[in-house]
């Protein structure tokens, strides 16, 4: 424990942002680090609890109070080498994780929670910046080769936990670069893509190939890998966005989030736009959906200088006190505003979408919308909505964009050509215990097993289904489960 008394000491405090009117101005992150003795101080609040419940809230099983305690004694090559025993890719969770550890964290039962993630995106950036940071893939190699089909934070977990077993790992990507999602649905202003192009040149240097342009059961037969590589990992995305077939949804101006984001980003990589412009400049957006991806929606609108923009939740508002039904130390359903409500945004809560509006020329105008009630169970679950009496208004939009998430995608010809199983949903059957497929070879993490998930979900997926088909591959493994005792176990 660094500081016996730090969390008495000391206030939870989190970097300086830019001013909104600042960083609406452009796509670049706008939270800064801490000063030194501000990250001395944050790190000294944590107070190596007996059991740290920390460890649990994070699917990563990131060893956390030790990483804090290493920051506090300025020992950071200690703190990098702890960290990245359980998380390849801090520099994303450090972004973008929603950090599940600080819900978890014993300090916010009775205060605010440790600033974890600040703490662990300062870690990875002092490690690179120190160069403690270097290709971990062993001179010897195993000689068995593995496909990984998609480059998201799931394959490219497994990919880097493959390489540093000795395998031989090619990464096939459908789009021009990796990354997946982190590069086209993340925003720029939340994930500058240097940071991935960083990490790629590393795996690179781990004599990771990545073949891009190559989507698998097109470009490529599904055979083709099953004949070449030992072994085949599929890690593509949820990427199916949920659709809301309303009257007027044939109308122009209507689209899905992905399409409005992937774009944005493509254009700030100077990466040509594929479609139509979808852009928000100087028109009344709409965005139908409370999550993390409608956010994202607002934010891109902001920077594109919308007239006005909106987010629909169906939901009521959440209350501001953690309530009964996510109890310590479960990620609680609470009100949050995110740094893009902060740049302007009207929220609306328990509202409901009845009709797509259009104009003389076939574009969208407005929405119908009427108010809703919801009545809840003592866990929170909806039971039934209400209809609030004559509350059935028009709200004026010219870009509606569909956020409402994502179900898993078919991939129609990757599936069918490989015959692995899938359930109900569209997703690839395959236990925790193995994540091994209906076909022996091929395993799978990720989305395409669990469905939409967490940037740390889908690491810690790759990192797991990367141990077992080590085991596959060689009849054992020396990579770490998140469940071994011990840090280097």
């Amino acid at each position: 424990m660094g500081n016996i008394t730090g969390f008495k000491q000391f206030e939870r405090a989190l970097p300086a942002k830019e001013a909104p009117q600042v960083r609406t101005t452009n796509y670049q992150e706008f939270i800064g680090l801490y000063p030194p003795e501000a990250l001395h101080q944050q790190a000294a609040r944590c107070m190596n609890c007996g059991i740290p419940f920390c460890h649990s809230g994070c699917p990563l099983g990131n060893i956390i109070p030790e990483f804090n305690e290493a920051v506090y004694r300025q020992d950071w090559e200690d703190a990098y080498q702890i960290l990245t025993t359980t998380n390849n890719f801090p520099e994303f969770t450090g972004r973008i994780c929603p950090a599940p550890c600080e819900s978890a964290c014993v300090l916010s039962i009775h205060s605010t929670a440790v600033a974890i993630e600040e703490i662990e995106k300062h870690i990875i950036e002092i490690a690179f910046e120190k160069g403690y940071v270097h290709p971990t893939a062993p001179v010897l190699k195993t000689g068995k080769t593995v496909a990984v089909v998609g480059s998201g934070p799931a394959g490219l977990a497994v990919a880097a936990q493959l390489a540093k077993a000795g395998h031989t790992v090619t990464v096939f990507e459908r789009d021009e670069q990796p990354g997946g999602l982190l590069r086209y649905g993340v925003p720029d202003f939340k994930l500058e893509k240097w940071v991935i192009d960083r990490r790629i040149e590393l795996m690179e240097k781990d004599g990771i190939v990545f073949r891009c342009n190559t989507e698998i059961g097109r470009d490529l037969p599904a055979a083709e890998l099953q004949r070449t590589f030992d072994a085949v990992v599929l890690a593509g995305g949820a990427i199916a966005p949920r659709d809301l077939p309303l009257p007027g949804r044939e109308l122009a101006g209507i689209h899905y989030a992905m399409d409005y984001l992937g774009q944005q980003n493509r254009r700030v990589s100077n990466i040509p736009v594929q479609g139509p412009d979808i852009l928000a400049t100087d028109k009344h957006v709409v965005v139908i959906g409370s999550g993390d991806t409608g956010s994202d929606c607002v934010g891109t609108a902001n920077r594109q200088q919308a007239t006005a923009v909106a987010q629909f939740a169906l939901m009521n508002q959440p209350s501001n006190e953690r309530p009964a039904h996510t109890p310590w130390p479960h990620y609680p359903t609470v009100f949050r505003t995110s740094s893009s409500h902060e740049e302007g945004c009207q929220r609306y809560w328990g509202i409901h979408t009845k009709a797509f509006l259009g104009d003389e020329h076939g574009h969208v105008r407005a929405l119908q919308v009427s108010d809703v009630t919801w009545e809840t169970d003592a866990m929170g679950r909806r039971l039934k909505s209400e209809e609030v009496p004559n509350s059935t208004r028009e709200i004026p939009c010219e870009l509606v964009l569909l956020a409402m998430g994502f179900q898993a995608n078919p991939y129609e010809g990757l599936l069918a050509q490989l015959g692995v199983a899938v359930d109900a949903n569209g997703l690839v059957q395959a236990p925790e215990t193995t994540y091994q497929t209906s076909v022996p070879s091929v395993f799978v993490a990720g989305d395409m097993r669990r469905g939409q998930s967490l940037v740390v979900w889908a690491i810690s997926e790759g990192r797991e289904a990367a141990r077992q088909i080590d085991v596959f591959l060689t009849g054992q493994t020396a990579l770490p489960s998140k469940n071994a005792v011990g840090m280097f176990a």
